[in-house]
């Protein structure tokens, strides 16, 4: 039991850590729900919560997607500021990418907690 507590523990603080800029996302305060979580329901909700946040962060990657293609086809518009438009895009894409699979570990650790309590 206190083994699982601390995997638990660990990953909402790897997951918070790697969020720490997606902070407004989250609507919940997570820590207090990953550590109150102790029911099927509760670890399904959390999983739910993973999902769509791993969504949200799928959505603002194809935002930024979009918008390095502009870039990349209209460089000239930008001037000097095309390479760095086009910097910051792929950094944004990489973090969006890693976020939303970060949260798809988390939902799918919690619908195995959830299995696992029943």
């Amino acid at each position: 039991m206190q083994i699982r507590t601390f995997v638990v523990a660990l990953a909402a603080l790897g997951l918070l850590a790697s969020c720490a800029q997606m902070e407004r996302y989250h609507p919940m305060d997570m820590t207090q729900a990953v550590q109150s979580a102790k029911t099927p329901a509760d670890h399904e909700a959390l999983a739910k919560h993973y999902e769509n946040m791993a969504q949200v962060m799928r959505e603002k990657m194809q935002k930024h997607k979009k918008l390095l293609e502009q870039y990349e086809a209209e460089s000239y518009h930008y001037g000097r500021q095309a390479e760095d438009l086009k910097a910051h895009s792929h950094a944004l894409i990489r973090f969006y990418e890693q976020a939303a699979e970060e949260n798809m570990n988390m939902a799918a650790a919690h619908r195995k907690m959830a299995a696992e309590v029943k």
